[in-house]
């Protein structure tokens, strides 16, 4: 073999070897990015559904998510008065409502709140339970059940010739929120609901009132969501008194907290204001505009 055909036989089966090593790690670098899209997009692999909603608040309605284990949440929701109130009232915002609240995750599942109303100087308490969570993949869960109860204590002072009992200032609401993620933009929820009031000031009003809710959140972008929920109260001495509770807004991630803006015929803030007194025609102006703000601080990890 000359030297010219022995370069020329070492240079080809550089090129060969080059080649080899170029198919091996491209066939390597193709495994590896079949195995990473079989892992998730198994059909089989069972996953929870997560971020249903983007806080634990629709608009009036509670939603079926909960702070998180070790989470504390802090609510501030404020409404003014209605928008066909006038120029004199500035339209509304010359009057307001307001809701202070903590909301604790003691588990991922399991969570406890408390908060104060301005109206009716109202402190309330609550438990919320996700019973049911949905999933993906093997024997999936098709929707997602928090069961939630609350108690509401009015503090008032009464100008009665008899002062009201603690028992009769009570209030209880008990309520099945079932919700289903259906795609990452769309999310929908239905709300069977009871309120039992301890004390009704007319006759024939009534102590047990039940309803049955729903709300949406339908995503518009990245940060920006449309919001809805509504009440519609059972045929009965109070649904013929008073309005089914409807809600619209938007909610707005910002970092650190979600940003909500509503409009609403609701004035109070919790389930025994907007469920069986809600006054407001919504259709006729009867609008309360407001917000809600949500900030979470991580408190465990911190203990």
């Amino acid at each position: 073999m000359t030297r010219h055909s022995y370069a020329i036989a070492r240079f080809s089966g550089l090129v060969v070897a080059v080649l080899l090593g170029l198919t091996s790690s491209a066939q390597a670098q193709t495994d590896l990015l079949n195995d990473l899209e079989k892992q998730t997009t198994d059909p089989l692999k069972r996953e929870v559904v997560t971020a249903t909603f983007k806080a634990t608040h629709i608009i009036n309605s509670q939603s079926i998510e909960t702070p998180g284990n070790g989470t504390l949440a802090f609510l501030i929701q404020h409404r003014f008065g209605t928008l066909n109130s006038g120029a004199y009232e500035f339209f509304g915002l010359d009057q307001a409502v307001l809701r202070l609240s903590f909301e604790y995750g003691l588990t991922d599942r399991l969570a406890v709140g408390v908060g104060r109303s301005s109206q009716e100087k109202t402190f309330d308490g609550f438990l919320k339970y996700k019973a049911l969570q949905q999933t993906t993949g093997t024997r999936a869960m098709p929707v997602s059940v928090t069961l939630f109860a609350s108690s509401a204590i009015n503090t008032l002072k009464f100008n009665e010739p008899v002062e009201r009992t603690t028992a009769s200032r009570l209030d209880y609401t008990y309520q099945v929120l079932v919700a289903r993620k259906f795609s990452p933009a769309l999310s929908v929820q239905l709300m069977p609901t009871l309120i039992h009031r301890n004390y009704v000031a007319k006759e024939g009003m009534q102590n047990d009132v039940y309803a049955v809710g729903a709300g949406l959140r339908q995503k518009l972008t990245k940060r920006l969501a449309l919001t809805a929920d509504y009440f519609y109260l059972l045929p009965g001495n109070t649904a013929k008194t008073y309005q089914n509770a409807l809600g619209v807004g938007v909610d707005i991630e910002t970092g650190g907290h979600v940003f909500q803006l509503h409009l609403t015929n609701s004035k109070g803030m919790t389930e025994k204001f907007f469920v069986p007194q809600t006054d407001g025609n919504f259709f006729k102006g009867d609008i309360y505009f407001g917000f809600t703000v949500a900030r979470s601080f991580t408190i465990k990890s911190q203990l």
